[in-house]
């Protein structure tokens, strides 16, 4: 499967983008099939073996729709092309129908009437009329052909209204200069004005719209168009598209980094504000990652080139945008359904009311004029906007605070969220522990040639001894973990180079997820980790002394390291235990205020780790969680999670590691920090390019005021069209005498959509 987005035109309103996504998915090949109207894009996957893109941009053209695979400024050329296309519609539209509306209002309010509008009215109103209609025949052609069609959408309600009242006008004015009969009254003014509204509506709709995507436009913006690359020992200037990954690029102060690589000479501070949303600048060494489009402040640097196109983070982030905008929250469907059957139900509510008019008595004009205003009034267009609009501004806005929001489903399950369960380790943590006390406990394999008698040991050893003991343990846990990528292996390597111990060759190395590592050094079996895995071995944690008591010194001394937050593993060599080594980790400086902000929302929290429960609680009691998940292999965390949702929780997993991506699948919101893995990035829902805790929150917030938006505008388009509707077929006239005039309806009916919009553009207020 492969997923494509492609750029959509000539959609008028949601219906179409329905129609489009409903003859998509009968398709065979694709997968699934996402046309979003507030962007003009159907967000696609399909089976390459079972058709193409030109297959289906050929279904698209056969519904009556324009179709090219998206590229990021074209799109957003095209799209401005089209708003100032429909700008000049509207005011040709406006300028040919000022004389009709002098024409109609002047007389209704006893404006003067010059003589040749007086003498002309019907042939000035028929004439400029018509080159209106002329100047709008696309709404016109658009509604014609989805009727052929037998797929209605919004242009063929406009077309049926505006045509109707147009065709009466003029039958009655080629009677009047035939038979020159009197006329009571010509509706050219409605067709007219429906039009003018229909015209300034669809304009400032598309230019709003438009506005709604800005923060994907400043994302695209962001990137350089050139780089200085160094190509045998000299400067060149290249286009950004030339840049391949290993090229030396130099970049000078006040310079942006043109794509994403590793400083291999040079210092200096970057701001990376636009990508990470932090806004101290960030210094850079030798060894350390620089991010493309990010702000080179002080000195001059040299980096690797390490990601370019489409792998750079600023393209990835452009891609999660997208992509979550593209998505469908579950709250949208029932819209989705609403509008595709929207335009039928509302021809045959005018037709009904037509119909119902004229059995009450009433003359074919007021009928008419009821099934006019019914047509024009509907709007679907409101109901297909409100969770676009609303979803990009906050996925953009989310963005630019360092926040990837992958999809709408996201946005609506995080205000769900009652339980949020932290990894331990480099999520709590900084990730970056640190060897803190060594514990040597048997003597048993330390070489003859060192001057140690075995039975000099009984349960303390000499300082001499003990440092002896200590570079022993170092050296053979260093050898073994050498070959580990876990941070607490990590650690212990760091520390032995840190202590110049050269480290030994091992053989069958095996790693064991959740209990730690073992192999061969020489001929000596050996083992470090867990409880568990002595356990396993048949390696007891306590002897048996003179008398029957037992020795559990081992057991009681990581019992003490443990309850102080330490992570405690069992070094045995040839199934006797050597020692024990001791590792912490620091708190990430806003864990705490992160759990406490959560706490003050309402929300539960766990810690779920390998580590025991001492371990756990001790970080637990120091950040004021609720409860922890110990001793939990990786395999087993997507099922703790599972028996915590089954038990009635809507679940949040936050985690960074490549053995937290079921846990994140398995989760109602998966939430990866950017400093993870690319497949925990992968998995997680929502992504914390900062590696700021806090930030679980700012997700949780902005996601929570994002719904509500998106509910705002869905109320008020139902609520505009169930009030609108019934008022237009007249429910109110037998009560008040009042009607509304088709006109008026067409205003309403153009700036329901635009209102949608300008709330989902206040959300540029709003402040995270």
């Amino acid at each position: 499967m492969i997923k494509k987005n492609i750029k959509i035109s000539k959609m008028h309103c949601v219906s179409c983008a329905v129609n489009i996504e409903e003859a998509l998915k009968k398709e065979e090949g694709i997968k699934s099939a996402v046309v979003n109207f507030a962007t003009e894009k159907a967000h696609l996957e399909f089976n390459e073996q079972k058709t193409n893109l030109e297959k289906i941009k050929k279904v698209i053209r056969g519904l009556g729709y324009d179709a090219l695979e998206d590229e990021h400024h074209h799109g957003l050329d095209l799209n401005n092309q089209v708003t100032k296309k429909m700008r000049w519609r509207f005011l040709i539209s406006l300028i040919l129908g000022l004389p009709i509306i002098y024409l109609v209002m002047g007389e209704m309010i006893g404006l003067p009437q010059p003589k040749i509008f007086i003498e002309n009215n019907i042939i000035l109103q028929l004439i400029l009329s018509t080159l209106i209609v002329l100047a709008n025949l696309n709404i016109w052609s658009s509604g014609i052909k989805k009727i052929f069609k037998f797929r209605p959408n919004m242009d063929s309600l406009i077309f049926i209204g505006t045509f109707t009242a147009y065709l009466y006008s003029l039958i009655v004015s080629i009677s009047y200069f035939i038979n020159q009969t009197n006329i009571s009254h010509l509706y050219f003014e409605s067709a007219v004005f429906i039009l003018i509204f229909i015209a300034l509506g669809k304009y400032l709709e598309n230019a709003t719209k438009g506005k709604t995507g800005e923060a994907i436009k400043k994302l695209i913006g962001l990137q350089p168009k050139e780089a200085t690359i160094i190509l045998n020992g000299e400067e060149k200037r290249i286009p950004i598209s030339e840049v391949k990954v290993g090229d030396i690029i130099l970049v000078k102060p006040g310079e942006k980094i043109p794509v994403d690589g590793l400083v291999v000479e040079g210092y200096s501070s970057v701001d990376e504000k636009a990508i990470t949303g932090e806004s101290i600048p960030v210094e850079k060494n030798i060894g350390d990652i620089v991010i493309g489009a990010t702000i080179n402040k002080t000195g001059v640097l040299k980096f690797k080139t390490t990601k370019v196109g489409s792998e750079t983070m600023l393209a990835q982030i452009i891609k999660v945008v997208e992509d979550a905008v593209g998505s469908k929250a579950p709250i949208q469907l029932l819209a989705d359904k609403i509008s595709l059957y929207f335009t039928p139900i509302v021809f045959v509510i005018a037709v009904l009311a037509f119909v119902v008019w004229l059995i009450a008595g009433q003359s074919f004009v007021f009928s008419l004029v009821i099934f006019v205003t019914v047509l024009i009034i509907a709007c679907p267009c409101a109901l297909g906007l409100a969770t676009p609009t609303a979803a990009m501004m906050g996925t953009g806005l989310a963005a630019q605070n360092g926040i990837l929001i992958k999809t709408s489903r996201a946005l609506e399950t995080a205000e769900k969220v009652n339980l949020v369960i932290f990894d331990k380790t480099g999520t709590l943590t900084k990730g970056d522990p640190e060897v803190t006390d060594i514990i040597p406990i048997s003597p048993l394999v330390i070489p003859a040639e060192a001057g140690i008698k075995k039975e000099s040991k009984k349960e303390q050893l000499s300082e001499s001894i003990t440092e002896i003991a200590n570079q022993e343990i170092t050296q053979i846990a260093g050898s073994l973990e050498k070959n580990s990528e876990h941070p607490l292996a990590q650690a212990i390597v760091n520390y032995a180079i840190k202590k110049n111990i050269a480290l030994s060759e091992v053989n069958d190395f095996r790693a064991l997820p959740g209990q730690g590592v073992s192999g061969k050094i020489g001929n000596n079996k050996v083992l470090l980790g867990t409880r568990k895995l002595m356990t396993d071995n048949g390696i007891p944690l306590c002897h048996s002394r003179e008398g029957g008591n037992l020795n559990c010194f081992v057991e009681e001394k990581m019992i003490e390291l443990e309850n102080q937050g330490k992570t405690v593993m069992i070094l045995s060599v040839d199934n006797k235990i050597l020692g024990l080594i001791a590792v912490a980790d620091t708190l990430k400086e806003n864990s705490k205020d992160a759990i406490k902000i959560l706490h003050q929302l309402g929300k539960k929290t766990a810690i779920i780790t390998g580590d025991n429960k001492r371990v756990g609680e001790a970080i637990a009691k120091q950040l004021g969680i609720d409860s922890v998940l110990s001793e939990v292999l990786p395999k087993e965390k997507s099922d703790e999670i599972k028996r915590l949702q089954d038990e009635g929780n809507i679940v949040a997993m936050v985690g960074d590691g490549i053995n937290d991506s079921p846990a994140l699948a398995q989760s109602d919101l998966g939430i990866a920090l950017g400093s993870g893995t690319d497949i925990a990035m992968e998995t997680g829902e929502i992504i914390l390019i900062k590696d700021d805790l806090r930030d679980v929150v700012r997700a949780i917030d902005l996601s929570k005021y994002t719904l509500n938006k998106i509910k705002q505008n869905l109320f008020w388009a139902f609520f505009y069209n169930a009030i609108g509707i019934p008022i237009a077929a007249g429910i109110l006239y037998p009560f008040t005498g009042w009607l509304l005039n088709p006109a008026i309806a067409a205003l309403a009916m153009a700036f329901s959509s635009v209102s949608v919009v300008l709330n989902a553009l206040s959300m540029k207020l709003k402040k995270f």
